[in-house]
């Protein structure tokens, strides 16, 4: 019982950050663009090593990470323009390695920086309350309905290279939005993991979007309940042991079709 009450709501919290991921992962990796969640989460982890360095206290943390979020949904919405002029993974490398740097520099001034950064990099999961999944489920129940309603026009602009400035704005800004409380809640590692890992296995097990995500959803779920488990039980970091979950598998799907491939293309 103890044990259930426990990781309850971390657990709800990963199914929430596996639904709404899993989504967005479907999102870029369609567009190309897979270390962009990396990259905006690190930018974001910036706002929030500038809270660590000027104030204290969860609205100053939150104010910061939501501007340097605004800042980074700005300059992701000019993202296929950019990729006219140069390779849009390269560009992303270079946001991210920049965040990164800049982060590590002012936590460099701050008391405990290094204990900060790995709380920016692996979050506090398993230290969830009631109150942080009551806010996740409004946060990403609100930004889940706008993506349905206007789910068209959405999906033609990571499906059909449709470009426009407004609603290339808008994808961008729901998804930092989605970024600044689960970088402060899982860290940069779990919620990249989340985005890519199982959208990728569904990517492999299936064609048709709908079905991509379903099973994604179902992936990640598994892979969290078996990684907050095993966390636990044998007393190890939470979000390190998720991500594990979710690569093992992963690799171990990479394995089976490329198994399946070569035999397909030895039997021609």
């Amino acid at each position: 019982m103890d044990a259930l009450s426990i990781l309850l709501y971390p657990f709800i919290a990963c199914v929430l950050l596996v639904l709404i991921h899993t989504y967005f992962g479907i999102h870029i990796l369609q567009r190309g663009i897979i270390f962009v969640d990396l990259a905006l989460a690190q930018f974001i982890g910036m706002g929030i090593a500038v809270s660590f360095l000027f104030h204290d206290g969860f609205m100053d943390a939150y104010g910061f990470s939501l501007t340097f979020a605004l800042i980074g949904a700005s300059i992701l919405s000019f993202s296929k323009y950019i990729a006219k002029i140069v390779y849009i993974e390269a560009f992303i490398g270079v946001m991210y390695v920049f965040s990164l740097a800049f982060s590590i520099l002012i936590l460099d001034r701050t008391p405990h920086g290094l204990e900060e950064f790995k709380t920016i990099l692996n979050g506090n999961i398993i230290w969830v309350t009631s109150k942080d999944v009551l806010y996740l489920s409004v946060l990403y129940g609100v930004i889940g309905i706008f993506h349905f309603i206007y789910r068209k026009k959405i999906l033609s602009l990571s499906n059909e290279g449709n470009s426009n400035l407004l609603w290339e704005f808008l994808f961008f800004l729901s998804f930092a939005l989605v970024l600044v409380s689960s970088v402060k809640i899982a860290g940069i590692l779990q919620v990249f993991a989340y985005l890519i890992l199982p959208a990728l296995m569904g990517r492999l097990l299936a064609k048709k979007t709908g079905t991509v995500l379903i099973l994604g959803w179902l992936i990640g779920l598994v892979a969290t309940l078996s990684g907050i488990t095993v966390s636990f039980f044998f007393d190890l970091p939470t979000s390190p042991v998720i991500i594990s979950s979710l690569c093992i598998p992963f690799g171990i799907l990479l394995i089976v079709r490329l198994i399946i491939y070569n035999r397909k293309t030895y039997e021609k």
